[in-house]
């Protein structure tokens, strides 16, 4: 499994705990879209960037991290085929899975701290779209 990981300079030091938590894992491949430090950065590249990836097939999942998750979320949702979840607890992150087939998580740098977080991307990468009534919703979406 391939995941795309992207931040802002707010959730710089999110994306690093989670980048060597999944490579840590040994199972999935990891791409890197930046940033690579905590410099100011503007969000609307990175979450592109990723999007992107998913969007074209070159990743499976994406992970978005700015202060809040709210800008990164709805710049990942312009792009066709991407549906980003902006969660902050093992609730909502499961169901997105479940039942939106969520492919990009975005979580706040600011608002969650990393224990969590770590639940959250591992949840949200075992959990499966559960289909049926809610493959037909989905197809709504564009």
């Amino acid at each position: 499994m391939r995941v795309v990981l992207g931040s802002d300079h707010a959730g710089f030091d999110l994306k690093e705990a989670c980048r060597v938590h999944l490579l840590g894992q040994g199972k999935i491949e990891v791409k890197d879209a930046g940033v690579f430090n905590r410099d100011s950065a503007d969000y609307p590249p990175i979450a592109h960037e990723v999007s992107r990836a998913v969007s074209e097939g070159e990743a499976r999942f994406g992970i978005l991290i700015c202060g809040t998750g709210l800008g990164m979320s709805m710049v990942a949702n312009r792009h066709r085929g991407v549906r980003a979840a902006l969660c902050h607890e093992l609730f909502t992150t499961r169901m997105s899975r479940l039942h939106n087939d969520a492919n990009v998580l975005v979580m706040g740098g600011r608002v969650i701290g990393v224990g969590l977080a770590l639940e959250m991307v591992d949840l949200f990468l075992a959990t499966p779209f559960e289909g049926g009534r809610h493959t037909k919703r989905i197809a709504q979406f564009e």
